[in-house]
C-alpha cells in the first residue's frame, strides 16, 4: 500500500472502531505523541489508548490534505464526533507522521487547533 493510501486508510480505520487493524499499520515501536498524554510506545500502547484511554467515543475524520514525502507526511483535516461523556465536538488537527523502511508509521505527532492560551 503506498504511503497515503496508508495514511487514509488509517483515518477509515479510526472511525470504523477497528483497533486490530488500525494499530497494524504503525512498526513495532512506534511513538504516537499527542497532548494530554504521555508518549505511547509500541503498539500494546496504541491498543490501550484506543480501547481505554481515549475520550472520543465516535467520530469522522475529514482531510483537507496530505503531503506525503519518502520519509514522513503531513496532514490537515477536520474531525466531528462525540467524546464517551457526551459532549460533541467538531475541531482541526493537524499530524504528522515519519515511516519505516516498510512503510509503518514509525512516528506521529496529532496537533489540535484549540484556544489554550
Amino acid at each position: 500500500m503506498d504511503r497515503e493510501k496508508r495514511i487514509r486508510h488509517y483515518y477509515e480505520l479510526v472511525d470504523a472502531g477497528d483497533v486490530p487493524g488500525l494499530v497494524e499499520l504503525f512498526a513495532p515501536e512506534a511513538v504516537y505523541r499527542r497532548p494530554g498524554y504521555e508518549p505511547l510506545v509500541g503498539r500494546e500502547a496504541l491498543e490501550r489508548f484506543y480501547r481505554e484511554d481515549r475520550v472520543i467515543k465516535e467520530g469522522r475524520h475529514a482531510l483537507s490534505a496530505a503531503l506525503v514525502r519518502e520519509d514522513g507526511a503531513a496532514v490537515h483535516g477536520t474531525f466531528e464526533g462525540t467524546l464517551h461523556d457526551g459532549r460533541e465536538v467538531s475541531l482541526r488537527f493537524a499530524d504528522f507522521f515519519t515511516f519505516s523502511a516498510d512503510g509503518a508509521f514509525r512516528t506521529r505527532d496529532t496537533f489540535f487547533f484549540a484556544p489554550l492560551v
